[in-house]
């Protein structure tokens, strides 16, 4: 992901196009090399799922074609991140908007209509990406425009050391590579408990998605102004943006918290007509109502850390989350599926209070504005 207070502190037009095409050229050659290794990847990680044979075929069916969409799933990460570096504040709305908008209307005509099952929503979500690249592209090209950034300078902008991207990008890999396995674990663990735990845990996961989503928006918004108020020093804009996006993010987790405990029910009845799915979600959806309030606090310091460029410390601080995820597994075979719902609650609730105290120690010491 491009460096967003690199990317607002850039004054020249050459330094613009560097932050945008080498993480460009990094994500697209790792998106390569994922499509053409996939067939491998996706037989180990279905060993390492298990289940039963039928699963696995349409597991690998979906799979093959999804992950198509590797190169523009991962430049699509990179367009987001330079646009919200530039102050595009629109640009995350509109794509994430847009692409699902498009995800579902393809995921009913290919699944329902052309009746392509599974093949069929893996290739809804692999149109829908590259139609949001696309967009993305075109949002990116009225940038460069408006700064002057010619095509020549594009041409050039791969040269250059690469040594601190590089380093930035280890790091956030390996955050996200953590933050995989965790919910890779969910998957795995809840194979393990049976087939109606599996689609339990798809549906409850929506849930969880729904409510990612929306906090999501106020964590790019935190990284946005982040990265310009770290780029400008300026630490009274950066405390003012922080009090808003809590005051604003803490009503919307509540919100959806208020929501899904009085109408939990009713959404998870929309979300499948299988009426054994709907009475075994009904025991699990206290933890839709506790991780919208868990959850939304390392949202928001993500946002900030990223803004900041802060990506050895987020790595930590998501290693120690994991920690606690794991050890939190062990209470699985007492606890049965309400462990592995603790076990998210407390990876979220741990990467949250990590990331808060190295905020808090950061402001008392006055160290945030160095040179992270």
């Amino acid at each position: 992901r491009p460096n967003g207070a690199g990317i607002w502190r850039a004054k020249n037009p050459q330094a613009l196009a560097r932050a945008l095409i080498q993480p460009l050229l990094l994500a697209l050659g790792a998106g390569v090399m994922i499509v053409l290794f996939r067939t491998p990847l996706i037989e180990l990680a279905l060993h390492i799922v298990g289940g039963n044979d039928a699963v696995l075929v349409q597991a690998r069916r979906f799979l093959e074609i999804r992950w198509l969409s590797a190169p523009a799933s991962l430049a699509n990460l990179v367009l987001l991140g330079w646009l919200l570096g530039v102050q595009y504040a629109r640009a995350p709305v509109i794509l994430l908007v847009v692409g699902n908008i498009l995800n579902i209307a393809l995921d009913l005509w290919l699944v329902m209509g052309l009746h392509m099952n599974v093949q069929g929503a893996a290739l809804a979500t692999v149109i829908a990406e590259y139609v949001t690249l696309l967009i993305g592209l075109m949002m990116v090209r009225k940038v460069l425009h408006l700064r002057g950034v010619s095509l020549d300078m594009l041409k050039q902008a791969w040269r250059g050391n690469v040594r601190r991207l590089l380093a930035l990008n280890r790091d956030i890999m390996l955050r996200s590579l953590l933050l995989q396995l965790c919910f890779g674990a969910i998957t795995v663990s809840g194979a393990r408990l049976g087939s109606d735990i599996i689609a339990v845990n798809a549906v409850l996961m929506t849930l969880l998605t729904f409510t990612a989503y929306a906090l999501d928006g106020f964590a790019y918004a935190v990284e946005a102004h982040s990265g310009q108020a770290y780029g400008a020093r300026d630490g009274s804009k950066l405390l003012n943006v922080w009090r808003a996006a809590c005051r604003q993010s803490g009503i919307v987790a509540l919100l959806f918290s208020t929501v899904y405990a009085l109408a939990g029910e009713h959404i998870v009845a929309l979300l499948t007509s299988l009426p054994q799915i709907q009475l075994l979600a009904d025991r699990y959806l206290i933890w839709q109502v506790v991780l919208p309030l868990v959850g939304v606090w390392c949202y928001l310091l993500d946002g900030m850390f990223i803004g900041a460029t802060r990506a050895a410390e987020m790595r930590n601080s998501m290693a120690v989350a994991a920690g606690g995820f794991a050890l939190t597994l062990f209470a699985l075979p007492v606890l049965g599926n309400h462990g592995l719902w603790l076990a998210l609650t407390v990876f979220l609730a741990l990467r949250g209070l990590s990331l808060s105290l190295i905020w808090r120690r950061h402001w008392r010491e006055g160290t945030w504005f160095a040179r992270s």
